[in-house]
C-alpha cells in the first residue's frame, strides 16, 4: 500500500470515528419521509420545515438552514412540495427529533403549500413564515405569522392582505425594497435582514 492511500485510508477511519464520513461542511442529510425525501441539518430543540419555491429545490435553502441550525434549530427542507410532504416532515420533527415547537417557512409555491397544510390541519405548526404567497387565504388560524415580500413584487398584496387580516395578535408584514421574489431575496442585499428576522422568530419560540 502507497504512503498516499495509506494516508487516505487514515483520513477516512477518523471521518468515520467521527461521524463525519460522506459529509461535507454544511450539507443536509439525506433522509427519507413518508411522503419524499428531504434535507435535514442541526439537532435543536426549535424545529424548522423549509418549502422550497418551484424553481428551486430542497438544497437551494442549504446557508439559511445552516444558519437556522446554528442558532439552535432542526431544520427540515421537504423535496415534494405538498401538504403531506409538510405534514410528515413535521411529525419526523416531533416524534423523532424531539421538537416540541415548529415553524414552517415556505416561498412563493412553498408558501403555498404550507398554507394548504394548515387549511387541512390548523394546529400542525407553532408559527408561520411566508415570502412571496401568491395568493392571499382567508381563515388561516391564529398562529404568530410573518409575511415577506418586495415592494414591486406583483405578489405582495398578497401578503399585505393576509397580515391585515389573518386571526392571532402576532401577524407581521415585513415589506422590503426592490422587487425580488422569495427566494431570490436571499440573493439581495436585504437577504440577512430576512435571515434575521426569521431566525429571531425561531428563537424565540412561541
Amino acid at each position: 500500500m502507497s504512503r498516499t492511500v495509506r494516508a487516505l485510508a487514515s483520513s477516512a477511519l477518523l471521518l468515520a470515528s467521527l461521524g463525519l464520513a460522506g459529509c461535507s461542511s454544511g450539507t443536509g442529510e439525506t433522509v427519507d419521509l413518508a411522503d419524499g425525501e428531504a434535507l435535514v441539518w442541526g439537532d435543536g430543540p426549535q424545529g424548522v420545515v423549509l418549502a422550497h419555491g418551484a424553481s428551486y429545490d430542497a438544497a437551494s435553502w442549504e446557508d439559511q438552514a445552516v444558519a437556522l441550525a446554528d442558532a439552535g434549530a432542526t431544520v427540515v427542507a421537504i423535496e415534494d412540495l405538498s401538504a403531506e410532504a409538510v405534514g410528515a416532515a413535521v411529525q419526523r420533527l416531533r416524534q423523532v427529533d424531539g421538537v416540541e415547537q415548529v415553524t414552517l417557512v415556505g416561498a412563493s409555491a412553498g408558501a403555498d403549500t404550507v398554507l394548504g397544510a394548515v387549511a387541512e390541519q390548523p394546529r400542525l405548526a407553532d408559527q408561520l413564515v411566508l415570502l412571496s404567497p401568491t395568493d392571499a387565504v382567508s381563515d388561516l388560524p391564529d398562529q404568530p405569522k410573518l409575511f415577506v415580500a418586495s415592494q414591486g413584487d406583483p405578489v405582495a398584496a398578497a401578503s399585505d392582505e393576509m397580515a391585515a387580516t389573518s386571526s392571532g395578535d402576532d401577524n407581521e408584514l415585513l415589506l422590503l425594497p426592490g422587487d425580488a421574489h422569495a427566494q431570490a431575496i436571499f440573493e439581495t442585499d436585504q437577504g440577512d435582514r430576512v435571515l434575521d428576522a426569521i431566525t429571531e422568530r425561531v428563537e424565540d419560540g412561541v
